[in-house]
Order: C-alpha cells, then structure tokens, then sequence
C-alpha cells in the first residue's frame, strides 16, 4: 500500500496530516504507536501543489482502475500495449506519492517535487514510446535505433528508481547485480561465467520485448492481479471487510479463545483476496488484535496469531495473493485446477494454526464471550447478505470456466451493483419512517453523490493498493530477464542439485533459506517469480512434477512474513499489539509450523492429486490427506504438550512418534503413527496425573 504525498487524501482532497514519511505497512503499523494523534500541518505548505497533485492522482488512478476494467471485461489488448499502459499509469503515481527519501517534502515547490514531475513525465513517454512504434519494434527485432536504446536505458532506470522507493534498496540491488552479471559475464567465476551481453542487449531486451520488464510477472499483474486488488477494495470501501469480520466472530466468539478463532478465520477471508500478509495484519489487526488482548491473549501471542493467519490467507484461494494467477501461467495449467489443488493444503494449514491458538486458551484459561454478547449469525448475514452474493457469482463464473480477468470483471461490477442496490433500499426504509418534508430524510441528490464518491473512491484505492505489487513484478522482470538471457537459472538448479545430494527434502530446504533471504528485500509475488525460476528446475529434475514444484516454491516464497529474523508480518503485529517484535516473530514462526512441514509432504506424497489432470478422488490423494492433517494433529500437541489437557512426558514422545509416522511416506509407518497417536489420546482421558 503507498502513501499519498503530505497533505493528500485517496479522495483527493487537501487534508492538515502530513503522510509523506510512510512506507511499507509494517512500518505504518509502528508508526502509528507513536505518531500524535493531532500534528499540524507545516505552515509552508503550498496548498495550489497538493490540491493539483491530489486531482492528478485521482484522475490517474481512477482512469487505470476502469482502464482495467475495460481491458479485463470488455476489450482485450496487445500483450505489449496492455502493459506499457498499465506500467506508465503505476510508475507516474508511484512518482506522485511516494517521496525520493524521507523527509523530502512533496507539499511546496523544492527540486524533489521537480524531479519527481519529470520522471512522471519520462515515465509516460517511454511507456507511450512502445505503443506508437509497435510495430516497427516487431519489424527491427535486434536493429535497433538510437531512440530505442535511449528510452530502454531510461525506461529501465525509472523502474529500478521506483522499486528503490517502493520496495527497497535490497531489491534494487538484486536488480543491478543481476544486469551487472548479463555485462561482466566473462569475468565471472568458473560456476557462473558466460559470454556476456552489450549495454544495448541488456537493455531493448529489458523493455523492447516480452522477456524482461513487459514479461510475464507484469504481466499477470496488468490483467489478473489488478482486478482482484480491486474487487478487495470495493469490498473494503463498501464495509465488506468488516462484515466478514462480523461473521467469523459470531461463527467462533463463543468457543475458548474466541477472538483469536475470530482473527484466524476472519484472515483467511480476507489474507486470500489481500495481496500483502503485511497489509492483511495492519487492516485485520487493527480489530482482532485488541479483542484478542482484551480477553487475556498476551500481547505477543495475539500479533503472532494475525501474523499467521493472515500469512495463510496469501495461500487460500480463490486469490492467493497473486499466487494462483502466476502459477497457472508458469505452469501453463488452468485456474480452476490450481485452486482445486491448492484449497486442501490451505485448510490444513489453518489447521494447524488454529490448534495452537486452541491450546493456548485451554492452557491460560481463556474462555470464549457469552453467547448472548455475540452477534447472531442470521443478523450479520441478513444485514450483508449483498457481500456474500458477488462472492458467490465470482465462485460460479470461476467454476463455469470464464477466465480469470472476467470473473474478476463480474465480481467487481457485482460488487458495485449490490452495494448500490443494498444502500438505495435502506435510504427507502430510512426515508419511509419519517414524515414528508423531514429535514432528516436522504435527499436522491445526496444520496447519488454520497455513492458516487464512494466508488470513486474504491477505484482511486483499488489503483493506489496495486503499486507494490505492480512494481514488484516489473522489478522481478529485470531478475527474470537476465537470468533467463545468461542461463543462470541452470546454473543456481545445478548447484542446488549438488548441494543437496539429490535428496529432495534437502533441496526443499535449501530453497527455504534461500526464500527467507530473498524475503528480507522482496516481497512474497517477487520471491515466489525469482524462487520459481532459480530453484523450479532443480526440482523438476529431481522428478517432482511441475505443479507440485511451484506450489512448494510458493509456500516456501511466504516464511520471510513469519520466520526471524526477518518476519515482516510478525513485527506488524507486534506494531499493532504493542508487544516485542522479536518475541512475537518467534512465536508467529512457531504457529506458522505447517508452512514448513506441508511442501515437504507435497514432494513426497500425492498431497495435490495423481496424474496430469491432479485428480483428487484417487484413494492415495485421500489417504494423504487424512495422514497429513492427522499428523499436524500431532505435532501441534507434540510442540504444546498439550490435547486435552497438559501432556506427560510419555504422551509427548507418543505424539511426537505419531506426527514421525504420520509424515513419513509409507503406509506401514502411517499405521503406526496412527496407533501412537491413538494411544496418546487414551492416556489422556484414562490418566490424570498428579499437580
């Protein structure tokens, strides 16, 4: 999520809030522990620039989000056309909003705010560049002109300046190094050297084709990706994010730790149409979190519990981040089957997570709310009932095998619609309680500009939430481009391959510590497209099938947001939950196990289905997945020590020999780790140890 520039609301109007030092929201969240609630405004803001600046990005922003409608479902474009346009609207407002360094002023004339105009302007010319001499582009593939080499040269260095601002220098440099190894290659040690590329190469290859910066990672953010962040904006905008809220607390808040239920499931809602775990935490949290603590959650333990969950919610589907789009399009797999596959994987993962709260209500004695100060599960669905109807449309238009940028299309515009429809019959009733010619009553004029701005809103919103992600792929294109151009991705699979033996699991872990350092400046849609194109192959090569191999590597591209000592996600929530960053990043990677131990199962076991079409209903599929889940079962009691009530030492072994069985991929052992975990669960309701 970026933020507007000092003085500049999404809406477009001047404000006295001075936002411009605002990064990632990891950082928001710790600010705002110690930001004052009421700071005034500098004196010398000059309000002309940031009412100007603020109409230009409303403009901009709300002329991509129909822009992207349009292209998503009414008139498809040139692969090229449509992410030149994309690319030139997400560069100018990133340039709009987000300062060159903090502390530089965007609300009064200084040569920050000069510089940062021309670069909008540099951005909308080199992306234009493209679709006037498109098809003389196609026509001199490799005789290139003097003007083609300027603007890729230009056009390249404004997406690493824009990365630098958005994501980081870390990312940045990856960037650099990585066009630095396409020039040097020669020099470079035996392992890696090639034959190396002119500054010409590098760069028309970078923006003058599909297989640097217009690949297929901005691809997919121009077109699937956009869409989605749109329709979770509109749902955010129209109170759909706090209706979900609603529901999953009266589906939980009665249970023993209720509210931390509350937060898992609410997170999965919201975490699988999110594109940022970092983002779900910030908006999620800022609810559950509180309500966490105040029924007797330490503080730590309730920012670790969002961190998770809301991780889990970039594996859910029906989005997973932008997750599912990319993997359909790397793997040349339909949608509807990665969902499919992705969903059981998912749910055990949520399992697991909600074990761990489970356990630490019993062992703190946490009890859930009374049932009669909990909402009535009719009462919130009938009141937004609206909200589940575009939910259920974008499922049937995803089953009905609509492409994914439609079902998007429809799930916004149904959005819209219901919204809209829902407000207009409670101004009726509203009106029709009060007598004629009551000042109270909702004039239509009021009421049709009060909906007008909201949409306007939700779309400048939906615009302004995808420039990570937009960046970030545009970023990972460079990376992708390159190594694709030197052949580094058989390299880095070779010498995974030699590290780890040939031992899958190995590999598979060697590919974890790879991602946690990826993470430390990527975010999770960059991680899993580098991660994907480094390590896939290795994986391929060790007779993992492609599916399967990338559904690792993306689990894998989401421990950054809850392993130490990076743990973006982990220390959000700590932001929220005013608790020690550090104890609740290690508590977060603690609940977060399964998103270790489920990729290792994929890779050993028929946990995704059997055969090209990933058929589920085979008996191996469902005898893993009931192994699997068994197993988290007991491992989860294992780590607490804890099922139904505090375990012995005895019962701990048997639960951590079940869990050993359970994972291991034979059958005689699954019967085993089964026996021990049975006789686990007898100990614990025939003995009652002494206090």
């Amino acid at each position: 999520m970026i933020s507007m520039p000092a003085g500049i609301t999404l809406s477009g109007q001047a404000t006295g809030v001075s936002m411009s030092d605002n990064t990632l929201p990891e950082e928001n969240a710790r600010q705002s522990q110690t930001a004052p609630a009421n700071s005034a405004p500098p004196a010398d803001r000059n309000l002309a620039l940031v009412a100007v600046t603020a109409q230009v990005v409303m403009v901009l922003a709300v002329g991509l989000s129909l822009y992207q409608l349009y292209t998503a479902g009414i008139a498809a474009l040139t692969a090229l056309v449509q992410r030149s346009i994309h690319l030139g609207a997400i560069l100018s407002l990133t340039f709009l909003l987000k300062p060159p360094f903090k502390g530089a002023r965007k609300d009064r004339f200084t040569i920050w705010v000069f510089l940062d105009w021309a670069l909008v302007a540099a951005s909308v010319y080199c992306t234009t560049y493209i679709i006037i001499n498109l098809t003389a582009i196609f026509e001199r593939q490799g005789d290139w002109l003097p003007g083609d080499l300027v603007v890729s040269v230009v056009g390249t260095l404004l997406v690493l300046e824009a990365c630098r601002r958005v994501i980081g220098a870390i990312m940045t440099g990856i960037c650099v190094v990585a066009m630095v190894y396409a020039f040097f290659g020669p020099y470079m040690p035996e392992l890696i050297i090639h034959k190396g590329y002119s500054i010409e190469r590098i760069a028309t290859t970078l923006w003058l084709t599909t297989e640097g910066i217009f690949g297929l990672p901005i691809g997919v953010a121009a077109t699937f990706v956009f869409v989605f962040v749109l329709f979770g904006a509109i749902l955010e905008a129209t109170g759909g994010g706090n209706f979900f809220i609603d529901l999953a607390y009266a589906l939980t808040g009665r249970f023993s730790g209720g509210p931390a239920k509350t937060s898992v499931v609410a997170s999965g809602f919201m975490g699988s149409i999110s594109g940022s775990a970092v983002g779900n935490v910030v908006a999620t949290g800022s609810f559950t979190i509180p309500m966490m603590k105040k029924v007797g959650y330490r503080p730590h333990v309730a920012g670790a519990i969002e961190a998770a969950a809301s991780t889990g919610g970039q594996l859910m589907p029906p989005i997973m981040g932008a997750g599912a789009f990319l993997m359909a399009e790397f793997t040349n797999t339909s949608y509807l089957t990665i969902i499919k596959v992705a969903l059981v994987p998912a749910i055990m993962y949520y399992v697991t997570v909600l074990l761990f709260v489970h356990y630490e209500a019993k062992k703190f004695g946490l009890v859930g709310q009374p049932k009669e100060s909990l909402p009535r599960v009719w009462n919130v669905i009938k009141e937004g009932l609206h909200f589940i109807i575009p939910v259920g449309i974008l499922i049937y238009v995803l089953v009905a095998n609509y492409s994914p940028m439609m079902a998007g299309f429809v799930a916004v515009m149904s959005t819209l619609a219901a919204s809209l429809a829902a407000n207009a019959v409670r101004r009726s009733i509203g009106n029709s309680r009060l007598p004629a010619g009551d000042d109270r009553r909702d004039k239509l004029s009021a009421f049709a500009v009060r909906e007008f701005k909201s949409v306007i809103g939700a779309l400048e919103k939906g615009a302004t939430s995808a420039i990570m992600v937009s960046v970030a792929c545009a970023a990972a294109g460079i990376i992708v481009g390159m190594v694709t151009l030197t052949g580094m991705g058989l390299k880095f699979s070779s010498l995974v391959l030699e590290l780890s033996f040939g031992i899958k699991a190995l590999a598979i872990l060697l590919i974890g510590g790879a991602s946690l350092v990826l993470g430390m400046g990527l975010p999770v849609t960059a991680s899993y497209i580098v991660l994907a194109t480094l390590a896939g192959p290795a994986l391929l090569d060790m007779g993992v099938p492609l599916l399967v191999a990338h559904m690792i590597v993306f689990w894998y591209s989401q421990d950054a947001n809850v392993t130490p000592p990076v743990s973006l996600a982990s220390f959000a929530g700590a932001g929220v939950a005013g608790a020690n960053p550090m104890r609740t990043a290690f508590t977060s990677w603690k609940l977060a196990k399964g998103l270790y131990i489920i990729p290792i199962v994929m890779a050993y076991r028929p946990l995704l289905g059997v055969g090209k079409t990933y058929d589920l209903g085979n008996w191996q599929v469902g005898l893993t997945m009931i192994a699997t889940t068994l197993g988290l079962v007991a491992f989860t009691s294992g780590l607490e020590r804890f099922f139904l009530r505090r375990a012995t030492w005895p019962e701990t072994i048997l639960f951590w020999l079940a869990a050993a069985g359970l994972f291991w991929p034979t059958y005689w052992t699954d019967g085993m780790g089964l026996a021990a975990l049975v006789a686990a669960i007898v100990l614990q309701k025939v003995y009652t140890p002494r206090t």
